[in-house]
């Protein structure tokens, strides 16, 4: 290794290589250009000691030394020089610049023609606490260069994601074999713990002592053998250490030695920390672009290899040699301040909430994806898929957060949507992530950060990063500079939590403002919204939002790579959620009781799946016990608040609840649900308000911060206020209802509980309803509101109503109560209702199976793609007013199996003789392979010896349509075909378009003699069939003695394959018309097949 030495200013002079004397230089000013210093022959050690002038400067000589292995460097200096290379601007874009440039000057011919993916990074998580073999090739292979993808937009400031780190520690490396000399101590006594497993236990070791001296290399020759890192006694000097053998397979390993602790002692998480500098493509190890190369060393003749893990320095006696060292496993990962903020976010973040806000019941979280409203709209939608076909995300949250970061490139920003209906638990939700990386369990992240959305809705362009991660929640976070540097270097390892997306402020537009990757100036805060949802901003992170899932907030999320909805309780989920809620209580005793009051109202119960509805049921439930046991809870929604707050407003302030309904309105007229301590009428109002739980703090909340804890409280306080204003128009009443649409300044209906609670605080009698809130002179004020809207209500007809206001509608009716208008709407229902498309919740197939009940009329009903429960869906088939029903193939299979196996033969019977698939478009694989199950279930059915028969829905099938297309058509064909023989009652087949080809008409031409007594339309229109098949048709067409009808036009068979066709029509009087017009047939050769034959079609 060359010596450098003081030579005259301004030269870059080296030694001849191998000379036991180093000539001397002087350093002088860095003068010239970055290239001209790369390709001079200066030492990167000279240069940190040219960089530390004040320690330098009295030194009027270096001392020198003959060994070609050994060199000068001060740790202090090197310690120095990284420390002000991050602090200083200047120094670090100037090497920021000496990096870029080494991109393009170092070109490591070793990666021409490799594969990228065999080239590995050795991660920071790789630290060396235990001991860990190095087999030779390692030391064999060149670090991995970044490649252009991975690599920041901003080059300037680039540093690596994985810095390397000089390792500091008692260390030794040796090989795993049988040495004569000092032996080292057991592994587990030097670790104090149980070797890992596959670790090898190094017996003996070769150490040759030196003398003390702390600007000196001491060297170990080790013989061959694998490489360790194991704690060793501290009788070993300070200093770097070289070791290098030409057997162990590693050329050259530089280790800095410090103390170990006595036995009893575990050293605490302190010393510096070197930080990441960019290392030289082809000089593996090093620290600065301007290290030697291997082939500048004569000891080195491989790149050398050097530890990336980050250990701390600890300052003990070099003379002290106790008997068995111990060091913490749990090293310190950053630096000071960093570390102090994780601690303090995770001390936010991880407090559980108390009360019932702690109850704990885990929901369905359902995979999810947008579809286009029509085939004309450009627009996207929430898809409704059936029931049977929900895609569960398995493992929670957990699992979701770990799938998109295994699914992501590097760089690359990942968005995920949590969607759910107001009440299903989206906030609670998003505070269990931040619990749960709180506490651990979500390693990928090294900072979480949750921020509600209504906090983000501020004026200005006065805002960057720093403010939306630190001072913009509604709990400001302390962080210094530092802190938000280190989240800069690594985004991927962020968590960005976005609560209440439909609060903000035209969210419509993220997707096309303008923002750069990092501006440099404050911009506002839908510039940097603009900017990370255009992963631009923060680049790398994960950004997960919770939001409504309605308006244009879902083009919005139409980017989005993963879509995820909140399901809701279940039946037996909502009943856990009572037994726990009395249990958190200490009413134990009253559990079964709350259970038999629930089950007796089965609206509240199908309400239930609401979790926010849930905790209200138990609320109220509570205070009824504790009155009596003659305690019976409400049939309707509006009945369950009006419970609630009645005991609320006996000792109000006058007005009170007028006002603070006044407010709830407002607010949500903005669409906001939060409000500041201000804002309140008066300081009684809000006393009042606080202490009745009417509203509360948010969770980690400024203390002038509150909020409505529910927002279906919200909707029933703006019901109240819009039930008592007289600032708004009797006629103007019935826009708020939100069931026929208003062409000139609509109602955005953002608190979509207002139609049913105003219709039941108007229409209920006012003794329990209105009078109980606010006296008989409230309740007196509302009669001509309620004819009003009695009159709306009894001139609609539910007939001409979309399938969404249609259900609005009964609901209103049904919490209105009132005799009159609920037989009105009932009465006027269609015979035939389809919900196709329309999500049914529990709530509405128990409202909907009422008025079918209370109708006298018999119905049929089309439940496809509504995602209806298997209980709803069971509800319904089994009323005896449903004469017929059509629902998805896979739902219905699963719900006979269901009543097979529990017994329930009548409600079996009566499901399989109502429900229908006539007519059948099979538009994908699964409808393909659901009719298949559906005939499957037929013949097991007909083969047992206690049921007989085909089923209706198969037997009296006469249209069936395969519509997959020329991708997916050939592919799901034959098993179409295997099941045809099963419909004897198929008139009309259409498989126009579907690329079936001449296999596909062969088979199908087998299966065509079972349809011969049925079939009247035949439809190949476009199928790519040739002469062969073509042949094949013609063969098996005089035995279609039903069919009237076939066309296959737009084919490829040529003038043979018609000419066959046309002799096979001859033989078949029946058939009216053969279509088949094809351009592969010669103009001539068609005019005169159909001059022989006027029932042949060229149109």
């Amino acid at each position: 290794m060359r010596c450098l030495a003081p030579r005259p200013a301004g030269s870059y002079l080296s030694e001849p290589q191998g000379s036991s004397q180093c000539a001397t230089m002087e350093l002088g000013p860095l003068e010239g250009g970055y290239l001209e210093l790369l390709n001079s022959d200066a030492d990167p050690l000279c240069l940190y000691h040219f960089y530390d002038q004040m320690d330098l400067a009295g030194e009027e000589e270096i001392e020198l030394y003959s060994e070609p292995d050994t060199d000068t460097i001060n740790c202090d200096q090197f310690s120095r020089l990284l420390c002000d290379m991050e602090g200083d601007e200047e120094t670090r874009e100037a090497y920021a610049n000496i990096a870029e440039l080494d991109q393009y000057v170092f070109q490591d011919s070793q990666l021409e023609g490799l594969s990228k993916d065999i080239f590995k990074h050795i991660g920071p998580d790789e630290v060396i606490g235990e001991s860990m073999e190095m087999p030779a090739e390692v030391g064999q292979k060149s670090q991995k260069r970044p490649f252009p993808e991975e690599l920041p937009a901003d080059l300037k400031h680039w540093k690596p994601a994985e810095p390397p780190t000089v390792v500091t520690g008692s260390l030794l490396v040796g090989p795993v074999s049988d040495c004569s000399t000092l032996p080292c101590l057991p592994l587990p006594a030097l670790f104090n713990q149980e070797p890992a497993s596959g670790q090898m236990r190094l017996e003996k070791t070769d150490q040759i002592p030196m003398p003390f001296s702390s600007s000196s290399l001491s060297c170990l020759n080790l013989p061959e053998g694998p490489i360790q890192f194991v704690p060793t006694i501290s009788t070993l000097p300070h200093g770097l250490w070289q070791i290098s053998e030409a057997g162990t397979g590693v050329s050259s390993i530089f280790i800095y030695h410090g103390e170990v602790p006595q036995a009893s002692q575990v050293p605490p998480p302190s010393g510096f920390t070197v930080h990441g500098l960019p290392t030289s493509p082809d000089r593996p190890g090093s620290t600065s672009p301007f290290a030697p190369s291997a082939t500048d060393l004569p000891s080195m003749p491989e790149p050398a290899l050097t530890s990336r893990a980050n250990m701390t320095e600890h300052k003990t006696s070099p003379t002290q040699c106790p008997a068995a060292g111990e060091v913490s496993n749990k090293l310190p990962k950053w630096p000071e301040p960093v570390e102090q903020f994780y601690r303090s976010l995770q001390d936010t973040y991880g407090a559980e909430p108390a009360g019932p806000d702690g109850i704990l019941v885990e929901v369905d979280l359902v995979q999810a994806r947008l579809e286009r409203s029509s085939s004309k709209s450009l627009e996207r939608e929430l898809a409704t898929p059936d029931w049977a076909e929900r895609q569960l995300a398995q493992g929670g949250l957990a699992e979701v957060l770990l799938a998109a970061k295994e699914h992501r490139r590097p760089r690359e920003t990942r968005v995920i949507a949590v969607l759910g209906k107001a009440g299903q638990g989206k906030s609670y939700w998003a505070g269990a992530v931040s619990r749960a990386w709180a506490c651990g369990r979500l390693p990928q992240y090294d900072f979480v950060f949750s921020v509600p959305c209504h906090c983000l809705n501020r004026p200005g362009d006065a805002y960057g990063l720093q403010d939306l991660l630190f001072s913009l929640g509604p709990q400001p976070l302390v962080a210094a500079d530092e802190v938000f540097s280190h989240i800069l270097k690594r985004p991927d390892r962020v968590l960005l939590i976005l609560d209440g997306f439909e609060e903000l402020e035209a969210q419509d537009g993220f997707l096309h403002s303008t923002c750069g990757p990092a501006p440099a100036e404050p911009c506002s805060l839908r510039g940097l919204l603009a900017g990370l949802f255009q992963k631009k901003l923060l680049r790398g992170c994960t950004l997960l939002l919770t939001a409504r899932p309605r308006g244009r907030l879902v083009q919005s999320l139409s980017k989005a790579d993963a879509l995820f909805e909140l399901s809701g309780f279940s039946m037996e989920q909502a009943q856990a959620y009572v037994m726990r809620y009395f249990e958190s209580s200490g009413m134990t005793e009253h559990q079964d009781r709350a259970l038999t009051l629930l089950r007796d109202r089965p609206l509240l119960l199908s309400h239930s799946h609401s979790p926010t509805l849930c905790r209200a049921v138990c609320q109220l439930s509570e205070a009824l016990l504790e009155l009596g046991e003659d305690a019976k809870l409400p049939s309707t929604l509006t009945g369950l608040y009006v419970g609630l707050l009645g005991r609320a407003a006996l000792d109000s302030p006058p007005g009170a609840l007028a006002e603070l309904a006044k407010l709830a309105w407002e607010l949500g007229r903005r669409h906001q649900s939060t409000l500041q301590e201000d804002q309140f009428p008066s300081a009684d109002v809000r006393t009042w308000a606080m202490a009745k739980g009417l509203v509360q703090h948010p969770p980690r909340a400024a203390e002038s911060e509150l909020a409505f804890p529910s927002f279906l409280l919200q909707c029933f306080l703006g019901a109240l206020w819009l039930a008592l204003s007289g600032e708004i128009k009797d006629k103007e009443l019935p826009q708020y209802l939100a069931l026929t649409p208003r062409k000139k300044r609509p109602y955005d209906n953002w608190l979509e509980g207002v139609p049913r609670f105003l219709a039941g605080l108007i229409f209920q009698p006012p003794a329990r309803c209105l009078g109980a809130l606010l006296g008989p002179s409230a309740a007196a004020s509302v009669d001509r509101k309620q004819k009003v809207l009695a009159r709306y209500l009894k001139r609609l007809q539910p007939g001409t109503l979309r399938a969404r206001q249609l259900l609005e509608l009964l609901h209103c009716a049904h919490e209105a109560e009132e005799a009159g208008i609920w037989q009105h709407v009932v009465q006027e229902l269609p015979g035939r209702l389809s919900f196709l498309g329309t999500r049914l919740t529990p709530p509405d197939a128990h409202v909907l199976g009422k008025a079918l009940e209370a109708a006298g009329q018999d119905f049929s009903l089309d439940l496809r793609s509504t995602g209806i429960c298997p209980s709803g869906l069971g509800s319904l088939v089994g009323l005896s007013c449903v004469t017929r029903f059509r629902a998805a193939l896979s739902d219905t299979v699963a719900l006979w199996e269901s009543l097979q196996q529990h017994g329930e033969t009548k409600l079996l019977q009566a499901a399989e003789e109502k429900f229908t698939i006539e007519p059948f478009k099979a538009k994908s694989l699964k409808d393909v392979e659901d009719l298949g199950k559906l005939v499957q279930t037929q013949r097991t059915r007909s083969s047992s010896e206690d049921t007989a028969g085909e089923l209706p829905a198969v037997r009296d099938l006469k249209k069936l349509e395969f519509a997959l297309g020329p991708v997916s058509g050939p592919q799901a064909f034959p098993k179409l075909v295997r099941i045809l023989t099963a419909f004897s009652s198929l008139q009309h087949l259409d498989l126009s378009q579907n690329n079936i080809t001449d296999l596909g008409a062969y088979k199908l031409a087998e299966a065509l003699p079972s349809l011969a007594a049925s079939l009247l339309r035949l439809s190949l229109y476009n199928n790519c069939i040739c002469d062969v098949g073509a042949e094949s048709l013609a063969r098996v067409l005089p035995d279609m003695v039903s069919l009237r009808v076939m066309d296959v036009q737009y084919n490829k068979f040529t003038a043979a394959g018609a000419q066959q066709l046309a002799a096979s029509l001859r033989r078949c009087p029946h058939v009216e018309t053969l279509a088949m017009w094809t351009p592969t047939i010669p103009f001539s050769v068609q005019e005169h097949l159909q001059q022989q034959d006027s029932r042949i079609s060229l149109r």
